[in-house]
């Protein structure tokens, strides 16, 4: 049996099948005519333990992602030899959903603990069905097709009803007989009305789900200022309370433009290195501490947090007599005071020589228009050559022809401008 290709792309629709690329599978394993190839899946988790085939028994659950950012977990009461990339079809409510299976073996229990999955639940009964076949596929892309003008057009019954909500996104069911209504509301919306009017509009059964603003920017996708696929359409599934203080930590600029995300909330990223600054700054004297040498009081000005540094001033409403020194320092200084002592210098003597290394950036090492100059000066090089480079007579006069006025009636004095006020 030959091999089939696929191409891996990471594509708006997840939910494609392209032929370029021999798929990475074994030949017997491969059920290419029902498989959804695609790297880099939003929220796949990686499978350090997939070398370890004697620990796929361990859990008889396996791991289901459907569109987006939605999972599941399924009972493989069967028996089923699954795999991670295989398409499979689970048991839905009503009917059977088309998944991609996304983790098997050990991890998926540690996944349920994570994510608080309650085994005494309905859900956990949820069983897999059947590997897919052609005309499951077949339904499941006609579902598809029709999710984008389902959307709008439910937009549109939202809007005629009067609701003050967002219908974000619309998910269809595998088979086309459930879809999933994802809005945005600021308070309560009574939608009683809207599924009455849903349902006799689509024909199938509506289900609405209520999701923040993170969620959706999580499931639109799209790239974050650091050039990377934002944290939300990735790998993040659970939402932390950011705050204000977490950038004041981090001595960030309290400006919102910087500090807010696609989302129009704060960044989630600003939580992840919090921790970091926040140990941190236990290892640096505290701001109202006043250190006293021979030579005055000193008050801190400002830290550099991660490079355990302090700026102190000898005054105290501004930046006068600025002295950078390390907290370890500033700490031994404080000491000294305590003791009755005051040193000579805040800083270290002159004799003590440090070989700490110091932190550099290479911003604007790199900039694009750092030939511009070296061009510029080349063209003036260029252009004193080429005078240099022109015949001269021995008094170091212009050159004699080529439009030289030398007096002696050459045609090439009538070519030369006459002077202004002389005639």
């Amino acid at each position: 049996m030959a091999k089939k290709e696929f191409e891996y792309i990471d594509a708006i629709e997840p939910y494609e099948v392209f032929q370029s690329e021999p798929c990475p599978k074994d030949s017997d394993n491969c059920r290419s005519h029902t498989q959804i190839c695609r790297q880099n899946k939003p929220q796949m988790v990686y499978d350090y333990m997939d070398d370890a085939p004697e620990l796929v028994g361990e859990c008889p659950y396996v791991e289901v992602q459907f569109k987006n950012t939605r999972k599941g977990y399924y009972l493989n009461s069967e028996g089923l030899d699954l795999h991670k990339g295989d398409i499979v079809a689970v048991e839905g409510n009503p009917g059977h959903d088309i998944g991609e299976v996304t983790l098997t073996g050990y991890l998926v229990h540690l996944q349920m603990k994570k994510s608080n999955f309650h085994f005494d639940s309905p859900d956990a009964q949820k069983k897999v069905f059947r590997h897919a076949r052609e005309n499951d596929m077949q339904r499941y892309y006609e579902a598809k097709a029709r999710e984008h003008e389902t959307m709008l057009r439910s937009r549109q019954i939202a809007e005629g009803l009067g609701l003050e909500m967002k219908i974000g996104d619309v998910e269809f069911q595998g088979d086309g007989q459930k879809a999933i209504f994802y809005y945005i509301a600021d308070g309560r919306v009574d939608f009683r009305q809207l599924i009455k009017d849903l349902a006799a509009a689509f024909k199938i059964r509506i289900e609405m789900k209520q999701i923040g603003a993170r969620q959706e920017a999580g499931r639109i996708g799209g790239i974050g200022p650091c050039g990377h696929e934002l944290c939300c359409a990735k790998w993040q599934t659970r939402f932390q309370s950011v705050g204000t203080a977490a950038a004041r930590f981090q001595d960030l600029s309290l400006n919102p433009q910087k500090l807010a995300g696609q989302c129009a909330k704060l960044k989630c990223c600003l939580n992840y290195e919090v921790d970091c600054y926040m140990e941190a700054a236990n290892e640096i004297p505290a701001k109202d501490i006043v250190l006293y040498t021979l030579g005055g009081e000193w008050h801190l000005f400002k830290v550099d947090t991660l490079a355990r540094k302090c700026t102190y001033s000898s005054g105290r409403d501004g930046g006068f007599n600025l002295v950078t020194i390390t907290a370890q320092r500033a700490f031994d200084v404080y000491h000294q005071n305590k003791r009755g002592e005051k040193p000579e210098r805040l800083d270290i003597e002159e004799g003590a020589v440090t070989n700490s290394p110091e932190f550099t950036d290479g911003v604007g090492d790199e900039a694009l228009n750092r030939f511009d100059k070296s061009k510029k000066k080349k063209k003036r090089a260029n252009k004193n050559r080429n005078n240099d480079s022109k015949p001269q007579d021995n008094q170091g006069n212009a050159p004699i022809g080529n439009g030289a006025n030398d007096g002696d009636g050459d045609p090439d004095d009538e070519r030369m401008p006459k002077p202004r006020g002389r005639n």
